[in-house]
């Protein structure tokens, strides 16, 4: 397994980097939160891996910490969740939010994430709630829930996270839109004044 890549940066969008490696040009998968992390093109670059193998498909993904790395085989193990599904799971939460959405069993703030429905949100819960002891749900940061939320705030905050942006991001952006009284009208206003508030 190829535990980590040491180089320099070539390109990097939201979804992949580019790390040059001796003249080996390597292609790494990444969530928007790695992506957030790197640093500029043509600077040197530590990233950890999980190298991906099955049949002909030879795929790597890259993190800038170890904990979302072992979210990320934590997730590719449960039936239903291929590699990109889990890069599009923690491109949407804080890892500390998710490890506390699985520990409370809470199915319906785990559908709010992208591409989880609720017999795969159950699923997450029923095979991965055992893997976090209740000391690690006491280093859980609390983090700002979004429960008692409106539906359409929920609505725009799928919908702003559909569109790339993490989790934390639009949660922010719609409570910066909320406050200047930009959470009214369709939600196509709704998005466009929180997307004003990232500028």
């Amino acid at each position: 397994m190829i535990d980590s890549l040491f180089g320099t940066l070539i390109q990097k969008k939201p979804s992949s980097a580019v790390v040059d490696i001796g003249g080996i040009r390597l292609k790494v998968f990444i969530t928007v939160g790695t992506y957030e992390n790197l640093p500029s093109s043509g600077e040197k670059i530590e990233m950890l891996t999980y190298l991906h193998v099955r049949e002909d498909i030879l795929d790597l993904y890259g993190f800038t910490g170890e904990e979302q790395r072992e979210l990320f085989s934590l997730l590719t193990s449960v039936n239903g969740i291929g590699p990109r599904s889990a890069l599009g799971i923690l491109s949407g939460v804080r890892s500390g939010d998710l490890k506390k959405r699985i520990i409370t069993g809470d199915v319906k703030l785990l559908t709010l994430l992208p591409g989880i429905g609720p017999k795969i949100a159950k699923r997450i819960i029923v095979e991965l709630k055992d893997k976090f002891d209740s000391l690690e749900m006491e280093e859980i940061s609390e983090g700002e829930e979004i429960s008692s939320e409106t539906e359409q705030f929920k609505d725009a905050l799928h919908a702003l996270q559909s569109l790339g942006y993490n989790r934390n991001q639009s949660y922010r952006a719609l409570k910066s839109a909320e406050e200047s009284g930009g959470l009214t009208g369709k939600l196509e206003d709704i998005i466009k004044n929180a997307l004003g508030q990232m500028r």
